[in-house]
Order: structure tokens, then sequence, then C-alpha cells
């Protein structure tokens, strides 16, 4: 890998970092940095998984005090986290390259699309009854879902779980958030697990981004509350839709 090559990745992972912390979506802009090196779709998928658990790390760390009273909750719903991303990620080590390849940029359109429409889906969930118990039937059957995305692509995963806790689970939204984290967290290492068995992950690229992530996401947390964060929200859905775009007619 040049130079130029390993100083863009470099970038890009700050940047995602950064991203992540402040409006979420930072592996959209890590996959077509990938992408633009020279990494085919499958690849740059799965180092782009690998490279985002220390994220999640980070986040589960750091929500401790916000995860007090529900261990119930994510003890209920670790386990088809598990089961599902396990799904996806062999689904994605099973079927043929050329058919991730088909469905790529569909995936990328969706996760850009749902990122986008975070804020307005946030307003029209409303804050969540408090004390009411959570609706099992549909938050382990959702969440299970959910995980395959996970897997299987992983794009915008955060997005998901928080509108299917929202939706099942009541409690405050912070609560909720870092009970995506440690979901975010069992979903990741399970294809981190698997990846690195069966995949072809640039481990190189993970050395070199993984640390990176790190570091953005310090700055990002820093920088929370001076930079907009719709913009850069916006950034990201545009980035994001325009990598599905050129996957579509490449």
């Amino acid at each position: 890998m040049l130079s130029t090559q390993l100083a863009l990745l470099a970038v890009a992972g700050l940047v995602s970092g950064m991203v992540n912390a402040l409006a979420g979506g930072g592996s959209l802009l890590l996959f077509p940095a990938l992408l633009a090196v020279g990494f085919p779709p499958l690849a740059a998928n799965v180092t782009n998984s690998v490279i985002q658990c220390p994220g999640y790390v980070g986040l589960a760390l750091g929500s401790r005090r916000e995860l007090r009273g529900q261990r119930e909750r994510v003890v209920s719903t670790a386990g088809v986290a598990v089961a599902g991303s396990l799904g996806g990620s062999l689904l994605l080590l099973v079927l043929p390259a050329s058919v991730f390849d088909a469905v790529v940029p569909a995936l990328v359109a969706l996760a850009s699309v749902l990122l986008g429409m975070q804020p307005w889906l946030s307003r029209w969930i409303g804050e969540p009854e408090q004390d009411a118990p959570d609706r099992r039937a549909i938050l382990l059957p959702a969440v299970f879902l959910g995980a395959i995305y996970g897997g299987y692509f992983g794009g915008a995963l955060g997005v998901i779980l928080i509108a299917v806790l929202a939706l099942t689970a009541h409690d405050d939204l912070r609560r909720l958030n870092a009970a995506k984290g440690v979901l975010s967290l069992i979903i990741s290492a399970v294809t981190v697990v698997v990846f690195a068995i069966g995949a072809p992950v640039d481990w190189l690229a993970v050395a070199l981004l993984a640390p990176t992530t790190l570091v953005g996401g310090f700055i990002g947390a820093k920088l929370a509350g001076r930079v907009p964060e719709l913009a850069l929200r916006v950034a990201v859905v545009v980035v994001g839709l325009a990598v599905s775009i050129y996957l579509f007619v490449r």
C-alpha cells in the first residue's frame, strides 16, 4: 500500500471517529475510503467492521453509569444479538462475493437514508414511557434481525438499534443509548471473531485505523456542542448516497 493511500486511510479513520462521536455514521465514511484505495467491496466491508470494534468498547465503557439497572434488558437481548450477528457474518462468508456486490449498493443507500432520518425518527418516537415493561415479543425478534444486518454489513447499525430500543423498551433515551452501545459491541465482537477466521480482513489497515478512530472519537467528544451536528450528518448522508450510486453504476 502506497504512503499516500495510508495517509488517506489515516485521515478517514480520524474523521470517522470524530463523526461517530458527534453524529454517528462514521463507518459510512471509512467504507468508501477503503474502496478508494483499491479494496474490493467485500474486503472493505469486513475490514471496516473489524475497525469499528474498539469504538464500541469505548462507548460501552463510557456508558457504565447509564447501564445501571439494565442487566435484565441487556442479558435478554444479548443472546439474540449473538445469534443474529453470527448468522449475518456467516451469510457474508458463505454466499458468493457476487451476492454482496449486488446488494451492497442498496445497503449503503439504506444506511444513509436511515442516518439522515434519525432526527425525525427520534422526534416521531418521542420520549419513552417510564417504568413500563419492555415489549419483548417485538424487542427480541427486532434485535435479532438488526444483528443479522450488523453481521452482514453494519453501516448505521446504531441507528437501527436505537430505533428498535426506543420503540419497544420503555426507558430514558440516554439509558437506551447505553444499551445500544453494549449490543453494538456484542454484534461487532462476534463479527470480528468470524471475520478473523474466514474473511479477507486487511490487518495492516486495521492496525492503522483502529488507533486513529479512537483518537478521532476523543477529539469528537471534545468538540461536541461546537460543531453543527446537522452539517456532519448531511455530509455523511451525501457521501453514503454518492458511494451507493457509484456502486450501482460501476
